[in-house]
């Protein structure tokens, strides 16, 4: 066991993959920090479920509406240079959301505005970072430096919320948001150090609309690339709507204050980092891949259950811990597996249109739970996405046989990018 987990880490011998993931561990601190201190900012303004869901479905709405030109454009552009743009363009985004907030000048619209944009950057930033990994890891070692990438990700949710809470306490949240801006400097450092040959494509005659059709006739023929599809789509809808909820949730449920978010984001963040370090190179040396990531979302939803009857902070936090070990397996894994069952030249055509179909299909989950949640309660809201996590899980294993027998034979990779 000790020697897969070991095994994970191989992508670090890397330089390029050495200095970009070191940036942008950074960044993501950043990154929550942000998200902590924006979750808090709204509902101060608002008091509203429903208005948590809003400036959540701006944010991912990008996703739906531009997910293919994201990823046609992430597979013809130069990807370091694209990713520098959205760097820059997203600390700007912070550093105007430090300044409203600041000078108290901050209102409800300011945030769904910068919400929206962010989420536009987002879009294009999510596919491009994907296949850059694989980039500068190579085809081989793709999976375990997408793996890494969820490792630094998931810990950053468990250091940034909770020193969001604290900042936010001590000295307000606009503190927190010039941070993130700071921050987005590291992982632009180390874009702009990397050096390696993106494989670059022939001349295309073809539109972006033509390059996208290409990307769906390819996934029309794969039932397992659909089945990761699905899986994703299940956990964003019904799991990821209600972690946009915290707020409430530490206020409402939990009775407490920005502290208690940030704890509680922080246990979740804990879940999902020991997934990315432990369970999740485990599992991926595992055969029947399909039927762990199944079951995984029924687990998932038993813990969601326990969370809608729970009022004890420690309950609480031990329901996101144990629900957070589920959602990075699956998101993880599937793009993984995108980046090795997928043709080179396609790979950020299929990363763009699975972030569109699972994340961009959230801001419709994210209105319906914080309009229900006002209208019937959050505790009652949670309980039925927990059953339907649940069902769902259930109904992938018992009508997709295909998923059930299902062992991932990886073509012969490439040899690695030679480090400078």
């Amino acid at each position: 066991m000790l020697h897969t987990i070991i095994q994970g880490f191989s992508p670090f011998k890397l330089r390029n993959f050495r200095l970009y993931i070191s940036g942008q561990a950074v960044s993501l601190i950043g990154t929550w920090l942000q998200a902590t201190a924006q979750s808090w900012v709204v509902w101060e303004l608002s008091q509203s479920e429903a208005a948590l869901g809003i400036v959540s479905m701006l944010g991912a709405l990008p996703s739906l509406l531009l997910g293919p030109w994201a990823g046609v454009l992430a597979d013809r552009a130069n990807r370091r240079r694209l990713l520098i743009a959205t760097q820059v363009g997203m600390m700007l985004l912070a550093f105007i959301l430090a300044g409203l907030t600041q000078s108290g000048m901050v209102r409800l619209w300011h945030v769904y505005l910068l919400s929206l944009c962010l989420g536009t950057l987002n879009t294009i930033d999510f596919p491009t970072q994907q296949t850059l990994l694989g980039d500068l890891a190579g085809r081989g070692e793709a999976r375990k430096a997408i793996n890494l990438n969820a490792m630094f990700f998931q810990a950053s949710r468990m250091i940034g919320p909770a020193l969001a809470g604290w900042v936010i306490a001590a000295v307000g949240a606009s503190t927190a948001f010039w941070l993130n801006g700071i921050s987005f400097l590291a992982v632009i450092a180390s874009l702009v150090a990397i050096r390696f040959q993106q494989a670059e494509r022939p001349p295309q005659n073809s539109t972006i609309w033509a390059d996208f059709a290409e990307g769906l006739r390819f996934l029309r023929g794969q039932p397992r690339l659909q089945d990761l599809f699905i899986l994703s789509i299940i956990i964003t809808m019904l799991g990821f709507s209600i972690l946009n909820m915290m707020a409430a949730i530490a206020d409402k449920m939990m009775g407490g204050d920005a502290s208690t978010l940030g704890t509680l984001m922080a246990a979740s963040g804990g879940g999902a980092f020991t997934t990315a370090l432990i369970i999740l190179p485990l599992a991926q040396s595992r055969k029947h891949i399909g039927r762990i990531m199944a079951l995984v979302v029924v687990w998932m939803g038993c813990w969601y259950i326990v969370l809608s009857f729970a009022h004890w902070l420690p309950l609480a936090m031990l329901s996101l811990f144990a629900f957070s070990l589920g959602a990075p397996l699956v998101v993880a894994m599937s793009l993984g597996l995108i980046q090795v069952l997928v043709p080179f030249e396609m790979r950020a055509r299929l990363v763009g249109l699975f972030n569109m179909v699972s994340f961009g299909l959230q801001p419709f989950s994210f209105l319906l739970v914080g309009a229900s949640a006002e209208r019937f309660g959050l505790e009652k809201v949670i309980l039925v996405n927990g059953s339907l996590l649940v069902l769902g899980g259930m109904a992938m294993l018992l009508l997709r046989r295909g998923l059930r027998q299902w062992e991932v034979h990886e073509a012969a990779a490439p040899p690695a990018p030679a480090s400078h």
